[in-house]
């Protein structure tokens, strides 16, 4: 069980089975908001599915191939926070992270990813992560920019969204760049 504590109201923390209700609902209020960037909203359509997520999220932990949190907020999750495709030879992983659109643009995300992201580098032993973004995301594209991810490409027509094939930027930040302290 991973818990990183960001203030006295907000904790990532492992999904636990009986998470599934409130994850469904957290996603289902925000649908139209989440569905412009994730493909996994349209089929996430019932508690069980979150269910399904958790449990995967859970094994995958055991397993060291990736790491799913939560975002609680005043004990309620208002989005999540990740870590998959991890390579233990090249010790670099991708992040992802998503927050209910009544939740944005307070500054959030930006605080848990600066914990977040010293975490991975602290105990995991990570030397680089990345964040992976379409083109047209231009607030994960902020995101990144704030917290010191240099773009390093864009790879052209390479990722199915609502039909629609979509240019993928991708942005990567080396442990010997980490600061948190210079992150305003």
């Amino acid at each position: 069980m991973v818990s990183i504590l960001i203030d006295d109201d907000m904790l990532l923390r492992t999904y636990e089975l009986e998470d599934a209700q409130e994850l469904f609902s957290a996603i289902d209020s925000s649908r139209p908001h989440l569905r412009k960037w994730f493909s996994w909203v349209d089929p996430t359509t019932r508690q069980e599915h979150s269910l399904q997520f958790i449990q995967q999220s859970l094994q995958q932990q055991q397993q060291q191939e990736g790491l799913a949190l939560g975002i609680f907020y005043n004990r309620h999750i208002i989005g999540s926070i990740g870590m998959h495709n991890w390579d233990h030879h090249i010790k670099k992983a991708q992040i992802g992270y998503w927050i209910s659109k009544e939740y944005e643009g307070r500054g959030i995300i930006h605080k848990c990813l600066i914990r977040f992201i010293d975490f991975l580098f602290q105990k995991t032993g990570l030397n680089k992560v990345e964040i992976h973004f379409m083109t047209l995301n231009t607030k994960s594209a902020k995101v990144a920019e704030r917290l010191g991810f240099k773009v390093e490409g864009v790879i052209r027509q390479s990722h199915m969204h609502n039909s629609k094939i979509e240019d993928i930027v991708i942005s990567g930040l080396l442990k010997s760049e980490w600061n948190p302290s210079l992150i305003a």
